[in-house]
């Protein structure tokens, strides 16, 4: 007999919650087959057979609470669990009797450390004729959104419904690639040439994502008119909206006769991503465990944005990547916590945690959300080393391709609302973390030099921290540090 236990969850994390059995007692298993999943606070994972076998005992529930090294139930090992293994296997063909020869549609894998997802919304239904690669429906997971397209041509039958929760592998529905299949899917598509006339979005709606689905339709667009630059031939979100002032000198002849309301509800009930729910719940925990403040300064980008000026096309041509402002704001951090360490320090519980390592999270902002990537060792790092370290986490994050140890373990975090436009906000903390420094857009004003008045870059800075664990003081010769270092970047050189 073989027990199932709970594996280690990961950097911090003490519990996990059972979230569903995916077999139950006295079926046979396949060792390395997925028998339950476990729900953290940060990721879901997966807990596969021991061995071959029956599964012969369960002994949490869905539900319960687990720690590492539970024992969440038992495998029997012998001659029943090959008895009973061709079952599953015969099972098969059984399910889908009318496939005739159908391919399955499986879910594929959603990358490093994601178990597990939702389907979105189906754009075909049970019945339907799909071409081979037609875009079917999109699984959103809390990094990325995964698009499964049709396997085959032929008759589409769906197994598992919108915002069902699914795992690698499942299997979500089928084709049948029959003859009959084949010979009918003509008929659709002559179906759908008259109704191009009738409605923008008919004609294309099967290879349309639903962002791309809810531009088309927002904004009265013709799906066979938009040019497709996808993969697959699909229109993608970016076609859509660059089709949009194309199309905006016909929208006053679309706009005389009156639509009724009813065509566009006044509201719309969507179900968060799972990204989204992460960040509104850490969000609301920092607001509610730390005390945090707000305090700002402005710092004068003269002479940062004439040294980057001078070097910026040597620097690119000797180190592959761009020169930008993240890499010097990143050093002045690093300098400014060496001298004010309270700020690179975390409570637990009555204690003070100092921290004598400088990982540095970069808020990076992604279609599905904002996520906090970490620069691991940013003090051992030059201005090329820091910049090549952020461009590989900001495109693992857009590419949903972060792994979990990448988003754990900062000190210290870094976010630039400037990039958006923002003059000026109040950051808050990535917990457990006691500071975070907001950088924000560059403005030319007017200042007074040296009895002058004259124009320069600026921009605000806000550092929020916790005031639980750093004073005022600290906090404002921390924020006045960082200026000082950006006003004259000589000083970093010279370590003044």
């Amino acid at each position: 007999m073989a027990d199932i236990l709970t594996p280690a969850l990961g950097e911090s994390v003490a519990e996990a919650s059972i979230a569903k059995w995916t077999k139950k007692v006295g079926d046979a298993v396949k060792k390395d087959e997925v028998l339950v999943e476990l729900e953290t606070d940060k990721v879901s994972l997966e807990v596969v057979a021991p061995a071959d076998g029956v599964l012969s005992a369960i002994n949490a529930n869905d539900g319960d609470t687990v720690v590492p090294g539970t024992v969440l139930g038992a495998v029997t090992e012998g001659g029943a669990a090959s008895a009973s293994a061709p079952a599953p296997a015969a099972a098969a063909p059984a399910a889908a009797p009318a496939a005739s020869g159908g391919v399955d549609i499986a879910v594929p894998t959603m990358g490093e450390s994601v178990a597990e997802g939702s389907i979105g919304t189906w754009l075909k239904k049970s019945g339907d004729t799909v071409a081979k690669d037609e875009l079917l429906v999109e699984i959103e997971t809390d990094k990325v959104a995964v698009e499964v397209s049709a396997p085959a041509a032929g008759v589409l039958t769906i197994t598992a419904a919108d915002g069902a929760t699914v795992t690698p592998g499942q299997v979500i529905g089928s084709v049948a690639a029959s003859g009959a299949a084949a010979a009918a899917a003509p008929a659709p598509a002559a179906a759908a040439a008259p109704a191009n006339t009738g409605s923008a979005q008919a004609p294309a709606s099967a290879h349309l994502s639903p962002a791309v689905q809810r531009v088309v339709s927002e904004n009265n667009l013709n799906p066979a008119s938009l040019s497709a630059s996808g993969p697959k031939g699909n229109i993608t979100k970016a076609d859509a909206i660059a089709a949009i002032g194309a199309a905006a000198p016909a929208a006053p002849k679309a706009a005389a006769p009156a639509a009724p309301r009813a065509d566009q509800p006044r509201e719309e009930r969507v179900k968060m991503t799972r990204l989204r729910q992460t960040i509104a719940r850490r969000l609301k925990e920092s607001q509610n465990t730390a005390a945090q403040l707000t305090t700002f300064n402005e710092v004068d980008m003269t002479n940062v944005m004439a040294l980057r000026a001078q070097y910026k096309e040597v620097f690119e041509k000797r180190h592959g990547v761009k020169l930008g402002f993240m890499s010097f704001f990143t050093k002045a951090v690093v300098q400014a916590l060496h001298e004010i360490p309270a700020v690179n320090a975390e409570i637990d519980g009555t204690d003070i945690i100092y921290k004598n390592h400088y990982d540095i999270g970069i808020a990076v902002g992604t279609d599905k959300g904002l996520v906090v990537p970490v620069l691991r060792d940013a003090d051992a790092l030059s201005l090329a080393g820091i910049e090549k370290g952020i461009a590989a986490l900001g495109k693992a994050a857009r590419d949903g391709a972060l792994t979990m140890d990448q988003m754990q373990g900062g000190t210290f975090t870094i976010t630039n609302g400037g990039t958006y436009g923002s003059l000026m906000s109040t950051p808050i903390l990535n917990t457990p973390q006691s500071g975070i420094l907001g950088m924000h857009n560059i403005v030319q004003r007017p200042m007074a030099v040296n009895g002058e008045v004259k124009i320069r870059p600026m921009m605000y800075l806000a550092l929020s921290y916790d005031h639980r664990i750093v004073d005022g003081k600290e906090a404002v010769t921390f924020l006045v540090r960082i200026k000082e270092l950006l006003e004259d970047p000589a000083r970093a050189l010279l370590d003044l």
